[in-house]
């Protein structure tokens, strides 16, 4: 696979480079900066050998989203970038063909434009027109089959960036992890963490199960879950994954009346839980298990909240530590699972902490992407 660093005779060169930029925004402002402080690895490299840099990429799921929040941050971060409210129309062709040797221009959310999602070839023919080479960077969306993922391949030479290959190389290290191995998964949607769940029962030593995804583990054992939040996962699914005897289950729950908060909740067994409860969260017994096995690893993998982030049931802050203490490998993904870590001053204790949530997953399970493949 050829990089950014292979593209011949850099400077004057317009790239096209596709960025990891869907950041949280609250109140017009971004809270999490993490991923964007990635996606500047692979711009000011392409600055300092002066190219003209052209940045574009995705905010949120709604197609009236901006990426103004983004560009005041980035603003911040790198000297000479600029903004157009444009993708591929009259004002876009404009800013860059004003585009000096050095200089960065952020162009407006691309699923603004249908044609994104829906991989039409004349959107992602019109997105190739803008630069001379591509780099693809955005490995948080690699997993899908969009126009700015797959499609702008078909028209120019691409190239992945720097954050790009090193996402490759963190995670095919995760695929071949030393022993012992402990991966630890939550979060919700059975039906996309299938895959690697027996792809890493079937790699590492220990496998835990939590978050909302722990119920429907917990069902299939016989415990009643009441209220919590469950996939409805095919009952003969979860009951081959139930065979494997190194996956662990959460030996207690924390648990509320439904729409309680977490001021209102107690530490239950999960044979505990009362009509009505629902269960947010892992228990201090669960804890104290995983801050034991953390302990005893060579190579952590956790992808996932272990609590409802949503209603402030955090009680995985603590098991950050732990392994962010311990002198394991470890590689953290998922968006909640990595906005927590950040907040918490930790993103830089990890050996690596991924930019992508099912896309990580999915590459832990095929050993590449839509997106990286279409580099070629």
């Amino acid at each position: 696979m050829k990089t950014v660093r292979d593209i011949p005779e850099l400077s004057g060169k317009k790239v096209l480079v596709r960025a990891p930029l869907n950041e949280p925004v609250e109140d017009g402002r971004i809270t999490s900066d993490f991923r964007l402080r990635r996606a500047i690895l692979t711009i000011e490299f392409l600055t300092q050998v002066n190219a003209r840099v052209v940045v574009m990429g995705h905010i949120g799921r709604s197609p009236g989203e901006t990426l103004e929040p983004v560009y005041n941050a980035l603003e911040k971060k790198l000297h000479k970038v600029s903004f157009v409210k444009d993708i591929i129309g009259a004002e876009a062709h404009k800013a860059i063909d004003s585009l000096n040797s050095g200089e960065v221009l952020l162009l407006e959310n691309l699923r603004s434009n249908p044609g994104e999602i829906e991989n039409d070839q004349d959107f992602a023919r019109a997105l190739a027109g803008l630069g001379d080479v591509f780099v693809q960077d955005a490995f948080d969306t690699c997993h899908r089959g969009h126009a700015s993922i797959v499609g702008v391949p078909k028209f120019i030479p691409s190239y992945a960036g720097l954050l790009l290959e090193e996402e490759i190389n963190a995670l095919n290290i995760a695929r071949t992890p030393k022993h012992p191995a402990l991966a630890i998964v939550g979060g919700a949607k059975f039906a996309t963490k299938e895959p690697v769940l027996h792809t890493l029962l079937s790699t590492y030593d220990k496998v835990f199960v939590g978050g909302a995804l722990a119920n429907d583990f917990l069902i299939g054992k016989g415990y009643q879950m009441q209220r919590s939040l469950v996939s409805n996962a095919e009952p003969s699914a979860i009951k081959e994954l139930l065979t494997y005897d190194n996956l662990i289950l959460p030996k207690d729950v924390v648990v509320a009346p439904e729409g309680a908060d977490v001021n209102q909740s107690r530490i239950s067994k999960p044979d505990g839980l009362s009509s009505g409860d629902s269960a947010y969260d892992i228990g201090t017994d669960t804890i104290d298990m995983l801050d034991e096995l953390s302990n005893e690893m060579k190579t952590i993998l956790w992808n996932g909240p272990l609590g409802n982030y949503e209603k402030g049931f955090k009680n995985d802050a603590s098991l950050a530590r732990t392994i962010a203490n311990s002198s394991a490998h470890s590689i953290i993904g998922g968006g909640d699972t990595v906005a927590e870590i950040d907040a918490l001053g930790l993103s830089e204790s990890f050996s690596f902490v991924s930019t992508g949530g099912g896309a990580m997953l999915d590459f832990l399970t095929e050993g590449t992407l839509p997106g990286i493949s279409a580099l070629g």
